[in-house]
């Protein structure tokens, strides 16, 4: 009951919270994350994001993701849905979508699942930044950030299951 997609089209949130809860009796949780781009990162205005990825691998790393939380958690399905190409702000980024029996199995399953995938899967994020006058001016490739080390970090402290990507 897994989709993992990686597409340049954007997503409708409603159609996908659809596809976890139709005909789907065995769950009583629905969680999903929606990310967005932002207009500001690091103190910085920006005006698109451009994501990359390795077609394959990607979609492999992300299928790892989604096993290992089912290697932890009780879950029905699982919806990822990540985006490439060329974004302006305020367009969706990422979905991640779980259902399950209980509601803490699914908050659990979905906050793993986007820390795994900031951290461990293959896209490359590159940012237009612009000046005060509205001009783009630059572009920077963003790096990891500590806060994303971090937030991994708390998974790969409690035990986890060999399957871990």
């Amino acid at each position: 009951m897994d989709v993992i997609k990686v597409q340049t089209d954007d997503f409708t949130v409603a159609e996908e919270y659809q596809q976890l809860c139709q005909t789907n009796r065995n769950d009583g949780a629905v969680v999903f994350f929606v990310g967005r781009v932002r207009e500001l990162n690091q103190h910085d205005s920006i005006s698109r994001l451009f994501l990359e990825h390795y077609p394959g691998m990607t979609e492999r790393a992300l299928s790892d993701i989604v096993s290992a939380a089912r290697a932890r958690w009780s879950l029905g399905r699982v919806r990822l849905i990540h985006r490439i190409g060329a974004l302006d702000i305020e367009d969706q980024i990422v979905f991640v979508g779980v259902s399950s029996p209980h509601r803490q199995n699914a908050f659990d399953a979905a906050a793993f699942i986007m820390d795994f995938l900031k951290s461990q899967a293959p896209f490359w994020k590159k940012e237009t930044l612009t000046a005060a006058s509205g001009a783009d001016v630059s572009e920077r490739w963003v790096e990891a950030r500590h806060s994303d080390t971090q937030a991994l970090q708390k998974w790969n402290d409690l035990e986890m299951p060999d399957s871990l990507p």
